[in-house]
């Protein structure tokens, strides 16, 4: 299960299908420099977006 204390690139090395979900929700920063040490919350908080949709799309792809 991804909470939002999980770094985003965690994630995405963990589940690649979640890179689409990141950019659905306006995260298209996965190749930046702050995706690699920001967790989710982090990640989500500075770009506006609501925590709780990103991580309950992020679980659906991966079941």
């Amino acid at each position: 299960m991804i909470t939002k204390e999980m770094s985003i690139m965690e994630v995405v090395e963990k589940y690649p299908q979640t890179a689409a979900v990141f950019q659905q929700h306006g995260m298209g920063c996965l190749g930046c420099a702050a995706a690699h040490f920001e967790n989710i919350d982090q990640g989500a908080a500075a770009h506006g977006i609501n925590i709780e949709a990103l991580i309950s799309d992020l679980n659906k792809v991966t079941k």
